[in-house]
């Protein structure tokens, strides 16, 4: 390679396991003497990490492939994830591309890029890595850095739902586990650095385990607990049949856990969560959070809904409306049923038209926003303590343990800060706040 550094620009589609691998494979290139640079600049090498989850997920990692391209021909071009990894053949066709990967081996793209620099020409065919996602196991990637705060570090790959809606099992393949002292010497790692908080997550979190002998998230939570200065720890989205009782009291018990948890929902209608093939029906989600208000008094739950499953009928659909008031989620990302190729719910019968699909994610979301506004006006009075992350305008704005988001007038950022502060008043979005003099 040439004395000044190569640039690589990696672009990142879809959910938080897929922003992790991004960054494990930008500190890969790093320690190999490339440049990571903004892909939005022209970089030497693209990466294009990609997302599968819904029709939108595909189109728009084209769309961010022939950007990449157009911003320079010459470039490099390498392809992983799950989009590629569900249709390899279709990301191969776009011209411009050198590589493509699934989810099996994503840090290859780094050996890959030093390779085609070495032979100073674009493929002539690009080459296909089609090995099942879950082939090698559980692939060994670690991170070091962090954006401002907090750190996302993935504990588990791969699903065995089967939900009717989801293509995801197909792209990410069977459970699999981190090892749980690699996860812990990851974590040290990332506090030892100035991290402050840290979100244990994966494709589908609450199954950590699942391939381990006698050893399960909670096993793994409590080792965590033990890490000298801890400070927060997230969950990632967890299924609602997770929070038994068993599960809710060992949890309870950790001084690091942080009162907030995203619950998968997708629906509130008995009818149409058997349809999707879920594991829980809406009396089993409720006992569980019921359970999590009584083990942690100041919990927030957030939560994802698909409106317009088919056959949801409008009185399915208020089903989920009253449920989300019922519920008090402090957030709801409401979004249409997407048809997917190959999955059950693709070829069911009553399909809704788009439509209603539109109308139905618009109530649902102004009743979240009542619910949200709800809650934040609750919040006006108390005294928490606020993980500072963002600073602009003369606000700094951060999080409280249970993820209310509050703005505070500031003369310097407080990035990394964590300052006792009196909510006063708040908008549609977040609390506002007074920092309480220290002196």
């Amino acid at each position: 390679m040439s004395h000044s550094p190569i640039s690589v620009g990696i672009y990142t589609l879809g959910c938080k396991v897929n922003q992790y691998e991004s960054e494990a494979i930008a500190e890969g290139f790093a320690q190999r003497g490339f440049s990571v640079q903004s892909p939005t600049l022209p970089c030497d090498v693209y990466v294009i990490n990609t997302c599968t989850v819904t029709g939108e997920s595909d189109r728009k990692a084209g769309q961010f492939i022939r950007r990449a391209i157009r911003r320079n021909p010459s470039a490099y071009v390498l392809v992983t994830g799950c989009f590629s990894q569900a249709d390899p053949d279709a990301v191969a066709a776009i011209k411009g591309v050198d590589y493509v990967c699934g989810n099996a081996r994503k840090l290859s793209v780094i050996d890959e890029a030093v390779r085609l620099l070495q032979s100073n020409q674009k493929a002539e065919v690009p080459g296909i890595d089609r090995a099942a996602p879950d082939a090698y196991g559980f692939e060994d990637m670690r991170i070091a850095h962090f954006d401002r705060t907090r750190a996302y570090v993935k504990i588990e790959d791969g699903c065995e739902n089967r939900c009717t809606y989801c293509i995801i099992p197909s792209a990410r393949g069977s459970v699999r586990s981190k090892a749980p002292s690699l996860i812990v010497e990851e974590v040290r790692g990332l506090i030892e650095g100035g991290c402050r908080e840290i979100v244990l997550t994966g494709i589908e979190t609450a199954s950590y385990g699942k391939d381990l002998d006698h050893y399960r998230l909670a096993d793994l939570l409590e080792e965590v607990d033990r890490i000298p200065n801890i400070g927060r720890v997230r969950l990632g989205s967890l299924d609602p049949s997770l929070m038994t009782e068993k599960f809710v009291d060992r949890i309870a018990r950790l001084s690091c856990l942080a009162p907030h948890f995203h619950l998968s929902m997708q629906s509130a209608s008995d009818k149409i969560l058997a349809l999707m093939k879920r594991k829980y029906n809406t009396r089993m989600a409720l006992e569980g959070m019921e359970r999590l208000r009584a083990a942690f008094p100041d919990v927030q739950f957030t939560t994802d809904m698909i409106v317009g499953f088919p056959q949801e009928s409008d009185e399915d659909f208020q089903a989920s409306v009253q449920f989300v008031r019922d519920a008090g989620f402090l957030t709801v990302h409401a979004f249409p049923y997407s048809r997917r190729k190959g999955t059950v719910a693709a070829s069911m019968s009553g399909q809704l038209p788009t439509e209603i699909k539109k109308q139905r994610v618009a109530i649902l979301s102004q009743a979240a926003k009542e619910v949200r506004e709800q809650i934040l006006a609750k919040a006006q009075g108390q005294t928490v303590e606020v993980l500072f992350e963002t600073y602009q305008n003369g606000m700094a704005v951060g999080h409280t343990a249970s993820f209310l988001q509050v703005a505070c007038p500031s003369d310097h950022p407080l990035n990394a800060e964590l300052h006792p502060v009196h909510i006063t008043g708040h908008t549609e979005e977040l609390c506002l706040g007074e920092l309480i003099s220290s002196h």
